[in-house]
This record gives structure tokens, C-alpha cells and sequence, in this order.
């Protein structure tokens, strides 16, 4: 039910009357479904005002700094919650008693494992093949094995493809990372947490054993947690748009999946890696500094500031202190590493920087976390998309527990030729 109207008036004539509705929170949307019927459609390149669902899952307000899952603040989440916790609570809507979670967390900790025939696919791949394309593949290839539980209409069939990609990705993204580095895939283990279990199955090898770092892992748990969603990206609406029209789960995560690795997206970490070798030392920090300064200069600082988040990224206090943990234990001897403190020096001292938020945001300390891992640059995608599962699921299984949901069907301003005269080929 409508809160208030809105009047369209074009040239002083009336056109429709919308209804004006309220969320729980953030912005009053305009009803525009019936504009189509009086001739006109909204145009907004990008969707850049335009609500194109209803959803209760997760609440930004980028002018404010807000971020919150199901309600709840992700700084809160970060520091008191690990991901399986912030994943049931995408999932379920509300935090789990102890109960809820032990069982929860036994779910997915039984199902890692994927089926032995999947191995099988990677050798399909080329040893150089990007891990991104090869997470694409095998992610989109489960429905051909657990097609039993493809009935979308049922909500239980619906949790259990929820549960069993939130529980395999990391397994099939550490395969991914093993294949490209010519090493033998490490099995899943059921006594490690999920942040543990993925850094074993990422660097353990035969030959000796791979002691997991508590304060590496807490670090990867905060990187996934962080990750986990993030209202309405490119990734997520092409999930619920695939989705729209009945597609499996998997297909539908193959479509995040592809949609994610488009470096407008999810390359942002990637970049910022880029822009520190660009700079390549500590020595030249002010020189790139002065750059960024510079209005005619193409270059930019990747990493600082956010297209949403326009006063700071309630992510990246996190991150940062997780970040500086990293590093003190590691104790790495790495020029880039060290472009990257400095460089976060400048953002928070310097007056230009502050004065236009140009912050340095969650991409920016992820990137230097996961490179002081040891995580190469190719699997940063890969390690987004494993952490933004469970948003992209949750987002499909709300979407389908919707009544009235319709497959999306975006319209256009038509720019091209109309009624042109066809001359057959024979007479041409």
C-alpha cells in the first residue's frame, strides 16, 4: 500500500500518479511499474536510482558509512562473529542460538568435499588457464551432479544448494589455485574451522606438514566475512536476474561468478597490487602522490575512496587493523608492502586526501593481506567470489520466496534505424 503519490506532470498535462514507498530504512522509492501504460519509460544508465527489487538482507547508506546485514553492523559482525556465523545469518535472517549454529556449522563443515569426478574437469583446463575461468566452469558443471535438489519452488531444496555451495566453493577454488600451480589437490578437513580448512587446502603439500596460522586465518575469516555482500552490485543483480527466469542455483552463481570477474568489479584488490608495482617503491610515493593530485594526470590511487561509501567504508577500520596484524606477525621483507604503508600514511595525514574522503577503503587492505599470505594476484577474484556465495544465494532464495516475482525484463530508448524498406539479395 501506497505511504503517499508522486504526480507526473509533462508540459504542464498530468500523466500517472506513482505511489510512494517506504523501506525500513534508506531512501522512499517511486513506484514507476504502471508508467509504461501512458507512453514512457525511466532512463537511468547503470540503475543508478532505481530500486529493482525489495529485499531484507543487507542496508547500505554509502553518505553515512552504514553497513548492515539482516541489521546488524558489519563492524559489530567482523569483530564478534566468524563468516559461517555472518552466512547463516544472510541465510535465516536473524543470528542462530548455539544450537542453530553447531548444527549449521556441522552442515557445511560435511559438506566440502566435492565429487571425485570433478577433479576430472580441471584437466580439461590449460595449465595457464585464469583460476577465475576454471571457477566459472566447474561452478556452473554442479548441476549436472547434484541435479536432485533443482526444484527452485522448494525451500528446502533451496537451502540445501545454498548450503552445499557455501560448504564446496572453497574446496573447488583451492582445486582452482593447485591446478594453476601443477601441484596435487588437498582434501578438505573436518577438524580445521572454514577460514583454516581454506588456507590448508591452499598451501599444504604431500611432502610436509602445514601448520595454519590463528592469526592468518582470523585474517582470511574477516576477508570473507567482509566480503559476504553487499546489497545490489553487478554481481548480485545478475544472479537475481538469472534467477528471474527459473534457472538452477548454479547456473545462476556461474553468472555472479562471471559478472564478478570484470575488473570494474571485482579487480579492485587486483588493481591496487597493480598501482604499488606501478610505484614500485618508497622512494617514488610522493612523486605518485602529486600525481593523483594533478586533475590533467590519468593517473589515480586505486584503493582510496568508494563509488558507494562517500564518507568512509565502514569495512576497511576493520580491515586496516587486521591488516597491521598480518604484517607484525609475518614480519615480510617486501618494497611493495612497504609503498602500501606509506602510501596509507599520506591518505590519513594528508589534509587533500581527508578533505575529499579519498580514504583508503577494504580493497586496498585486502590486497595487501592476501599478497602477504602468499596468495597470488590471479586468485583474489576467485577468493571475492567464494566470499560473496552466500550473498548471492541469499539474495536468489529471497527473490524466489517472493510472491509475484516475474523475470526481469529491463526496457530501452530506442536509437536505431525504424521501417527501412528490405530489397531482397538477389536484387542488390
Amino acid at each position: 500500500m501506497a505511504d503517499s503519490k508522486a504526480s507526473l506532470s509533462i508540459d504542464g498535462k498530468e500523466v500517472a500518479e506513482l505511489p510512494i514507498l517506504k523501506g525500513s530504512a534508506g531512501n522512499d522509492v517511486i513506484d514507476i511499474r504502471t508508467l509504461g501504460a501512458s507512453g514512457y519509460f525511466t532512463y537511468d544508465p547503470g540503475f543508478l536510482a532505481t530500486a529493482s527489487c525489495e529485499s531484507a538482507i543487507t542496508f547500505i547508506d554509502g553518505g553515512k558509512g552504514v553497513l548492515q546485514h539482516r541489521g546488524y553492523p558489519i563492524d559489530s559482525l567482523a569483530k564478534e562473529a566468524n563468516y559461517l556465523e555472518v552466512c547463516y545469518i544472510l541465510l535465516n535472517g536473524t543470528a542462530p542460538t548455539k544450537a542453530e549454529y553447531d548444527e549449521f556449522e556441522n552442515i557445511i563443515t560435511n559438506h566440502t568435499m566435492v565429487h571425485e569426478k570433478m577433479a576430472n574437469f580441471f584437466q580439461g583446463f590449460r595449465a595457464d588457464a585464469h583460476p577465475m575461468a576454471m571457477l566459472c566452469g566447474i561452478v556452473g558443471a554442479m548441476s549436472s551432479f547434484y541435479h536432485d535438489d533443482l526444484d527452485i519452488t522448494d525451500p528446502a531444496q533451496r537451502m540445501r544448494c545454498a548450503h552445499r555451495l557455501v560448504a564446496k566453493m572453497p574446496t573447488i577454488s583451492a582445486m582452482a589455485y593447485k591446478y594453476s600451480m601443477g601441484q596435487p589437490f588437498v582434501y578438505p578437513r573436518n577438524d580445521l574451522n572454514y577460514a583454516e580448512n581454506f588456507l590448508h587446502m591452499m598451501f599444504s603439500v604431500p611432502a610436509e606438514e602445514y601448520n595454519v596460522s590463528p592469526t592468518l586465518a582470523k585474517a582470511m575469516d574477516r576477508i570473507f566475512t567482509l566480503h559476504a555482500d553487499h546489497e545490489q552490485n553487478a554481481s548480485t543483480s545478475t544472479v537475481r536476474l538469472a534467477g528471474s527466469s527459473g534457472a538452477n542455483p548454479y547456473a545462476c552463481i556461474a553468472a555472479g561468478v562471471a559478472s564478478l570477474w570484470g575488473p570494474a568489479h571485482g579487480g579492485a584488490n587486483e588493481a591496487c597490487l597493480t598501482m604499488l608495482e606501478e610505484i614500485g617503491d618508497v622512494s617514488r610515493v610522493d612523486e605518485f602522490v602529486k600525481k593523483a593530485k594533478d586533475k590533467n594526470d590519468p593517473f589515480r590511487l586505486m584503493g582510496f575512496g568508494h563509488r558507494v561509501y562517500k564518507n568512509f567504508d565502514p569495512r576497511a577500520t576493520v580491515m586496516r587493523e587486521t591488516c597491521h596484524e598480518v604484517l607484525e606477525e609475518l614480519g615480510v621483507n617486501d618494497p611493495l608492502l612497504d609503498v602500501a604503508m606509506a602510501l596509507e600514511k599520506v591518505a590519513l595525514e594528508d589534509p587533500y586526501f581527508i578533505e575529499k574522503k579519498l580514504y583508503p577503503n577494504v580493497d586496498f587492505y585486502s590486497g595487501i593481506i592476501l599478497k602477504a599470505i602468499g596468495i597470488p594476484t590471479s586468485m583474489f577474484t576467485v577468493i571475492f567470489a567464494m566470499s560473496r556465495t552466500v550473498g548471492w544465494i541469499s539474495h536468489w532464495d529471497e527473490m524466489l520466496s517472493q510472491p509475484g516475482q516475474k523475470i526481469g525484463r529491463p526496457r530501452q530508448k530506442y536509437t536505431g534505424e525504424i521501417n527501412r524498406e528490405f530489397t531482397p539479395l538477389k536484387n542488390r
